[in-house]
């Protein structure tokens, strides 16, 4: 996906998240993230929205602290988030394509870096706040459930960070049936590897320990952990996929 459709993306996520936070209140639990109401989705979500804009709008070149979350409830909290939201996406708009500040993932550019990374944020916290008002979850474009999915396979896992380890390696595999994409994941007691598999060899099914498909945006939403496994096909050795669930949570 190209920078500003990222943008695109994050603008269209921020609205839904802060009408559904909205209808369902701040007290409302979030299912999705327990022990969270939506007072917090929104502290949280929009206090990443303003360190996210320090980077692109200042240019930090190291890390640097977010602002921490606000004590602000209701009506107020409600209208800081959209604000912020709104500062993230004029900066991302405005910024240069030769920006340069501090990153924490593989990306063609810093610019393209925050994009992406602030367009799939809000928009799985979107989740979050759509399934605290109980209804149907807008949609994700096929499109932007790969780009997610390669995000969190070849970038979040592939970090010494990512807990998603089992002692005998093992393989899991993620076959997007309505786009024909796959993608192989060699587990061990080491990091995942994560790689996309060819158009000739993504079209197999059951290959592999253990398989998850089902469309794009099931797995995007299940690999997420925002939709349960019963969202997807699970073949092969279900306590891999019962491993990823557990263990797969990023903070």
């Amino acid at each position: 996906m190209e920078t500003m459709d990222h943008v695109k993306s994050l603008t269209e996520a921020g609205h839904l998240l802060a009408a559904a936070a909205e209808q369902a209140g701040p007290g409302a639990s979030v299912p999705t993230c327990p022990g969270w109401q939506v007072r917090d989705l929104l502290r949280h979500t929009g206090m990443v929205h303003r360190w996210a804009t320090a980077y692109v709008a200042e240019g930090h070149t190291s890390y640097h602290p977010d602002g921490g979350e606000p004590d602000l409830d209701g009506g107020e909290l409600l209208d800081w988030f959209r604000e912020g939201h709104g500062l993230l996406v004029n900066a991302l708009e405005s910024a240069s394509a030769e920006l340069e500040c501090w990153t924490f993932l593989p990306a063609p550019s810093p610019l393209a870096f925050w994009a992406r990374r602030q367009a799939h944020e809000t928009t799985i916290h979107r989740v979050d706040a759509e399934s605290a008002c109980g209804g149907p979850l807008s949609t994700v474009a096929a499109g932007q459930a790969l780009d997610g999915i390669d995000e969190l396979l070849l970038g979040f896992h592939a970090r010494p960070k990512s807990r998603v380890r089992i002692d005998a390696p093992r393989t899991l595999r993620v076959r997007a049936t309505d786009t024909g994409d796959a993608w192989t994941v060699r587990l061990s007691s080491e990091p995942p590897q994560a790689v996309r598999e060819s158009k000739a060899d993504a079209h197999r099914a059951g290959s592999g320990d253990c398989e998850l498909s089902g469309t794009a945006e099931g797995l995007y939403l299940t690999l997420w952990n925002r939709l349960p496994l019963t969202a997807v096909t699970v073949t092969g050795d279900r306590g891999l996929a019962r491993l990823w669930c557990e263990n797969s949570g990023v903070t």
